[in-house]
């Protein structure tokens, strides 16, 4: 039996969905409801593309962060990638802020599913 993986009481996640990922990538975007600090983001992909969907996490359409740079290289259908964000980078959210998800670079046609984690 496996057992369960303990999480802080101050998390919450956030999804993002986006129509695609491949060949003409669009964005996700999701509002915050509330302040806290992005800590980590997850995707998973429909299909298999080729070439590397590299991801970038911006708030407010500011630059992208760094360390939460997500790149889905492979993979088919199910296949999860994760980034966790460096604690240097600017990743602090506001209530009402807008984080968007932007992939780019890789070819074919897949959907993703992205989860953003928030601490507070």
């Amino acid at each position: 039996m496996a057992l369960p993986v303990p999480h802080p009481l101050k998390e919450y996640s956030l999804n993002a969905f986006t129509t695609q990922i491949g060949t003409t990538p669009v964005a996700a975007f999701v509002a915050v409801p509330k302040k806290g600090r992005i800590v980590g983001i997850k995707g998973v992909q429909s299909a298999a593309v080729t070439g590397t969907a590299a991801v970038a996490v911006a708030i407010n359409g500011g630059s992208a962060i760094s360390s939460l740079a997500l790149s889905m290289t492979g993979g088919g259908a199910g296949s999860e990638f994760s980034a966790a964000a460096n604690s240097t980078d600017a990743a602090d959210v506001n209530e009402d802020d807008v984080i968007s998800v932007t992939p780019s670079g890789a070819t074919g046609s897949a959907t993703g599913s992205f989860t953003l984690i928030i601490r507070t």
